[in-house]
């Protein structure tokens, strides 16, 4: 198993270290990874010039998987757009192809005091947003701004294929017959047209699909519906756009977004995977990054290119252990547990596989 290790900028490295530590422990139950080191994002701007250079296309190309810290920084703001590191990140994803992104939500029983709704609202939350990754308005055209009749216009164009709907489908129902086999489709046919397509190829889809019991949701009530009552989610499949502000808010429900990994999938399950925060600057270098995240995204690589369920699930257990000890990084930490910087987070979760 070939794995690129993209540590990127900010907190990146921190957290890539502990998780390849993590997959460095479980060669003792005869996995075999080959890990390579890549630069994407400031890092290979400051190195090469470009976010996304030649040598990193050919590792990913070659790798069966990729893992991600993080990207970005203000300092690389100023640059001209083509240069700036999330250009990186979007190549990549383009490059692969990797259409399908899958954003799980999990409250940990020992976090329900960390989120900002009731414990008992969010109490047993665990809901997987599938999101199309590739299309939408944030790729459609035409797009641009220019002058009519005198003043500037802005303008994008939501588009979406049969064929574009048809796949990110199958992967959420595919996703939903290994969970609760419940799945919610948000969109927003009744104003837009775009998505009343989405609506009518989710339905055929349906068909290949007879165990999962199908439901639709307008994007504007699924928002209310996540702070309202999120425990009548399992997965839930939308758009580009949707999907974005849908998995943040999600994301927000279980306390922290140190907690949260996420997987961006092509149509063979080769995937890029990475903690869904940022790169956090203000706290780089100073050991207090949660490194949680990143080891669990770790943990749905083995699952969903590897098809390693129980190597995944070593990884999960541990995490889940820590937990249970009381260990706490700083965005977690409350009164009465242990709190610890990045490395010892890494120390405890090894000491659980």
């Amino acid at each position: 198993m070939k794995i690129a290790i993209l540590a990127g900028d900010g907190i990146g490295p921190e957290i890539i270290t502990q998780a390849v530590r993590v997959l460095e422990a479980l060669k003792s139950d005869g996995l075999k990874f080959e890990l390579e080191p890549g630069l994407l994002g400031g890092c290979a701007v400051d190195a090469a010039g470009e976010p996304f250079p030649e040598a990193t296309r050919r590792l990913v190309a070659e790798a069966d998987a990729a893992i991600l810290g993080a990207v970005g920084g203000p300092r690389y703001d100023v640059l001209p757009r083509q240069l700036r590191p999330e250009q990186g990140l979007l190549g990549i994803r383009k490059m692969l192809g990797l259409f399908a992104n899958l954003r799980p939500a999990v409250l940990y029983p020992e976090l329900a005091n960390a989120s900002t709704l009731k414990p008992e609202i969010v109490a047993g939350l665990d809901i997987l947003i599938v999101r199309e990754l590739t299309g939408d308005i944030y790729f459609g055209e035409p797009r641009g701004i220019e002058l009519r009749d005198g003043q500037r216009v802005g303008f994008n164009t939501m588009i979406y294929s049969e064929a574009e709907i048809s796949r990110i489908a199958h992967v959420a129902f595919r996703a939903a017959r290994k969970r609760k086999r419940k799945l919610c489709s948000v969109d927003k046919m009744n104003v837009l047209e775009c998505t009343q397509l989405w609506r009518d190829v989710v339905v055929e889809t349906a068909k290949d699909y007879p165990e999962v019991e199908l439901s639709h949701m307008l994007v504007d009530n699924a928002a209310m519906q996540l702070v309202r009552n999120p425990g009548q989610f399992d997965v839930m499949v939308t758009g580009n756009m949707f999907g974005d502000i849908l998995s943040d808010e999600a994301s927000m429900l279980t306390g922290s977004i140190g907690m949260l990994p996420s997987a961006s999938l092509d149509d063979k399950n080769k995937g890029l995977y990475e903690p869904i925060h940022g790169s956090a600057p203000d706290i780089a270098g100073k050991d207090v990054a949660n490194p949680l995240a990143t080891i669990l995204s770790a943990a749905m690589m083995l699952r969903y290119t590897f098809d390693q369920e129980a190597a995944a699930g070593r990884i999960e257990n541990a995490v889940k252990r820590v937990l249970a000890q009381g260990y706490r990084t700083q965005d977690i930490y409350e009164p009465g547990m242990k709190k610890v910087g990045t490395a010892e987070m890494g120390d405890a979760v090894l000491a659980n596989i």
